[in-house]
């Protein structure tokens, strides 16, 4: 079967709105948005808020972004933080990525051990980056490797993309959607679907040994 013809979306402010589900039961939402600060400097934010029975156990009430250049196609993050949000309490990380002295660091409350600088390579990336770099880079049948680099770990992350789209039910929509999963995270899974013309996933699915557990699917899009 020949590709699909695709277009990766380009980089433009959207706001998105996600159902969130755990084992299959509706459990919370979020909401994924990016804007454009000044020249090439951009901010990615990601917000899930679980519902009564549901916060505790999906580890929801949080709140991510990530200040980041767009230098020709590039994605450079600038600056991280990570809020989590408790009836009794709550938990603030902020990390920098500082290209002049080619070290990232967080500070906050986090263990000792992952307050040390960590030494920064081209193309590394945040968390929230991945998904658009993801974005970026997935074309039918392609193997894509990036560096994470978040909240005082690294890692090496492994992708696969699918060689041909599929039809993917999400609410009341179906969208022609390339699969795209993490092929290196053992029994933890990651599977992505990205359409045509959208610029978000419109369903991020994680697995643990081979049952689903967080289902993220799309319910709306706008620019912004």
């Amino acid at each position: 079967m020949a590709a699909t013809p695709w277009t990766p979306p380009p980089l433009e402010p959207f706001e998105a709105s996600y159902e969130a589900l755990y084992k299959g039961r509706a459990a919370g939402e979020a909401v994924m948005r990016v804007t454009h600060n000044v020249g090439d400097q951009w901010r990615i934010d990601m917000s899930v808020h679980g519902r009564s029975g549901f916060a505790s156990v999906l580890g929801l009430n949080i709140e991510q972004s990530t200040v980041f250049n767009n230098t020709d196609g590039r994605y450079v993050p600038l600056s991280q933080s990570t809020v989590r949000k408790g009836l009794f309490l709550g938990k603030k990380v902020t990390g920098t990525y500082d290209w002049a002295a080619g070290t990232a660091q967080w500070t906050g409350d986090l263990k000792k051990e992952r307050r040390q600088p960590i030494p920064l390579q081209a193309g590394d990336q945040s968390a929230l980056l991945l998904n658009l770099a993801i974005m970026r880079d997935a074309i039918p049948g392609r193997t894509m490797q990036y560096r994470y680099v978040d909240v005082g770990r690294v890692r090496q992350h492994e992708y696969r993309t699918a060689d041909a789209t599929e039809i993917v039910p999400v609410g009341d929509l179906s969208y022609d959607a390339l699969r795209v999963w993490r092929t290196n995270g053992g029994n933890d899974e990651t599977i992505f679907w990205i359409a045509n013309g959208v610029p978000t996933p419109v369903r991020i699915l994680q697995r643990e040994d081979g049952e689903d557990r967080i289902d993220l699917r799309l319910i709306g899009y706008q620019g912004v």
